[in-house]
């Protein structure tokens, strides 16, 4: 036997008619609500400011702090090395071993002999009773314009490397008379730091050690020059005591007796 199963009725559909048009029967569409029509906006409008938030703070956590760094560019101190490392003459004390020996000997070499030996040839008389004094002085003259610009860059260096490892950087912003002075963040410090231990203190210990060697290279130059003029002189005064002539500059009976005879006649010569 079957069973007749009964559906309840589908509820009326409500519309609304206008009386003035044709199809009356077409229903009107549905009224948005405007609670929800705000609710929509104002999960839009959030989600917007959260992702513009999260996006400028990701980019100002990537930012690099020179960004935000008071001290001018050209006083910054990376800057300031990386200046000095391509500059004359800095540049020749962070090259390679053979390179940095060459171009100092090149210019010792040069103005010894384009300098120093005409003007100590030249400028004295009689040079060539003496001509290893004038080479002597030549050759001193050259180590001494290259202690000259290895003393420079020391100091340069150092300054560079002074405020890559300090803590603090001092500044002016538009002249002498408004210095500041600006703390280091922690990630600057770090950068600074590695940068000045493993390429600027290098750099400063190979220019230490030349100026000991050119130091000492000038140490032999004047023990050799005085030697030279204390053999020379001891040798003048032997050959003028031997000969009897006068000694310019001392005076005694026996060389005034030489020189002028005649202002002691009726004297008796000295025994």
């Amino acid at each position: 036997m079957a069973t007749v199963l009964h559906s309840s009725p589908k509820p009326p559909q409500l519309t609304r008619f206008f009386p003035s048009r044709s199809n009356f029967l077409a229903p009107l569409p549905p009224i948005p609500n405007p609670s929800l029509q705000h609710h929509h906006l104002y999960n839009f409008k959030s989600s917007t400011s959260k992702i513009f938030f999260s996006s400028s703070f990701s980019q100002g956590s990537n930012t690099p702090p020179e960004t935000v760094c008071p001290v001018p560019l050209d006083q910054q101190p990376i800057n300031e090395y990386q200046t000095l490392s391509t500059s004359f003459p800095f540049s020749w004390a962070s090259s390679d071993v053979v390179e940095y020996s060459s171009k100092l000997f090149v210019t010792g070499a040069s103005f010894a002999l384009f300098v120093g030996f005409p003007v100590a040839w030249f400028g004295s008389v009689g040079p060539e009773t003496e001509p290893f004094k004038r080479i002597m002085c030549s050759l001193s003259s050259g180590v001494l314009i290259v202690t000259l610009a290895v003393v420079r860059m020391y100091l340069g260096w150092a300054y560079v490397g002074n405020r890559l490892l300090s803590a603090t950087v001092e500044y002016e912003e538009t002249g002498w008379y408004d210095g500041q002075i600006w703390v280091k963040t922690a990630e600057v410090l770090s950068r600074d730091r590695l940068l000045g231990s493993f390429s600027v203190k290098p750099v400063l210990g190979r220019l230490k050690f030349t100026l000991v060697i050119l130091a000492a290279s000038l140490l032999v130059c004047v023990l050799l020059l005085y030697n030279v003029n204390g053999n020379q002189k001891a040798s003048d005064i032997s050959s003028e005591n031997g000969s009897g002539r006068v000694i310019p500059g001392v005076y005694n009976d026996e060389s005034a007796r030489a020189f002028e005879p005649d202002a002691f006649c009726g004297e008796p010569s000295p025994p």
